[in-house]
């Protein structure tokens, strides 16, 4: 079997736990936050960053814990945790500046950004609008792929990803308005009260900042000189270089259904 069919075979019941919602995905997020985390933490290293590994796991867990409360609280934890990991290099010398903000890096672009997903799912009708950053994601990494292989000439970012076009950039977009804008219409007719332009809107939105969250997994990569984050999914590399794309729909669909839409 070839091993990117192996890899989605294996992710596949993770589509189970969006089913059942609640607590039992919010675990699931932020295991695979620790996981993405230490992908991310294992693979700076080759730069001689030394993160501080389990000080940013404990903010994590300790992020997921309060999330549900309210966001001075959050806000709260977060500066904390700043002022205490920029105390310790005074302490700890063979620690310095740059170690740091690593170590915040990797809990705020993996740990927070994926808990939008829990988030969204905890939103009203957000068993339903869950799915826009899955389908949005999936559809536009799918949609551009399949328009670069057939009508892309020109480069997007030939430095960061050669094999990006401008041409699968726009099928990708198109792909994840479309998309998105159908699921719209099943959800009107499961009583979901969202005019169905929005999805549209969400799904083209989208379409462009999962492709700029593929782009920036894509930039630490190659600065730091590797192919994949880890080998964990056989076909598709560790837990960040499936889910690049899906850590930006989360936190773009979110700000959409709280800020434009009003949920």
């Amino acid at each position: 079997m070839n091993n990117r069919y192996l890899g989605a075979v294996i992710l596949s019941p993770l589509l189970i736990f969006l089913f059942v919602g609640g607590t039992t995905l919010k675990y699931l997020i932020l295991t695979l936050s620790l996981i993405g985390m230490s992908e991310f933490y294992k693979v700076v290293r080759v730069k001689n960053i030394n993160p501080l590994n389990y000080l940013g796991y404990a903010m994590c867990i300790a992020y997921y814990l309060v999330f549900n409360l309210n966001v001075n609280t959050l806000f709260n934890l977060i500066i904390i945790s700043v002022m205490i990991l920029l105390i310790i290099p005074i302490f700890k010398r063979n620690y310095n500046f740059i170690d740091i903000s690593t170590t915040l890096l990797g809990f705020l672009y993996i740990g927070v950004f994926f808990s939008f997903i829990t988030i969204v799912n905890n939103k009203a009708n957000g068993n339903y609008l869950v799915w826009l950053i899955f389908l949005s994601s999936w559809v536009c990494d799918t949609a551009a792929y399949y328009a670069g292989k057939f009508f892309g000439k020109n480069k997007l970012c030939p430095i960061i990803s050669p094999k990006k076009t401008v041409e699968g950039a726009i099928g990708g977009l198109l792909g994840s308005s479309l998309a998105c804008g159908l699921f719209g219409v099943y959800l009107k007719g499961q009583g979901v009260p969202i005019p169905i332009i929005h999805f549209f809107l969400i799904g083209g939105i989208s379409g462009v900042l999962v492709q700029f969250g593929d782009l920036v997994a894509s930039s630490i990569k190659r600065y730091l000189g590797v192919k994949d984050y880890s080998n964990l999914i056989p076909g598709h590399g560790g837990i960040l270089d499936r889910f690049d794309s899906i850590l930006f729909a989360s936190v773009v669909i979110y700000y959409y259904l709280t800020i434009i839409i009003g949920i």
